[in-house]
This record gives structure tokens, C-alpha cells and sequence, in this order.
């Protein structure tokens, strides 16, 4: 099932991503320990994410969101 999600970080920043499979992500994620673009985020936690029918609709949710600043992603 399609999602956008969004992550936040350890250190408060946030994440937003787009993916097939949201709980494979997570897991994926907390394996990657070493990945340059998450690593300092960990521990994440999932602060919100959307299903969508198809992954190409979320990917482009992703980028919505990805232009949003963090006040509004905090909220």
C-alpha cells in the first residue's frame, strides 16, 4: 500500500518520503544505521504518513510536502 509519510528525527528535523510499503520502510531504516540521508535522524519516530492507490500519487504528495517549512510540517 502506497503511503507518503513523514519521519521526525532525534534532533527534530523532519523527513518526508514516499514508499510501496510503509512498515518495510520503517524497518529497512532502523537497519540502515549507516545511510548518510537518515542516520543523523535516528531514532525516528513517525510523525504522520497518507495512503494513496498508487505510488506515483504519493511520490507526488512527497514533493508537495517537501516544500512545506517545518512549523507546518509540525503541525
Amino acid at each position: 500500500m502506497p503511503h507518503m509519510y513523514i519521519l521526525e528525527g532525534a534532533d527534530g528535523t523532519y523527513y518526508t518520503g514516499s514508499t510501496p510499503d510503509l512498515e518495510r520502510r520503517l524497518i529497512n531504516m532502523k537497519r540502515e544505521r549507516a545511510r548518510i540521508t537518515t542516520a543523523k535522524l535516528l531514532p525516528v519516530r513517525l510523525a504522520y504518513s497518507e495512503y494513496f492507490p498508487l505510488i506515483e500519487m504519493a511520490f507526488h504528495r512527497e514533493k508537495q510536502v517537501q516544500g512545506w517549512t517545518h512549523a507546518k510540517k509540525k503541525r
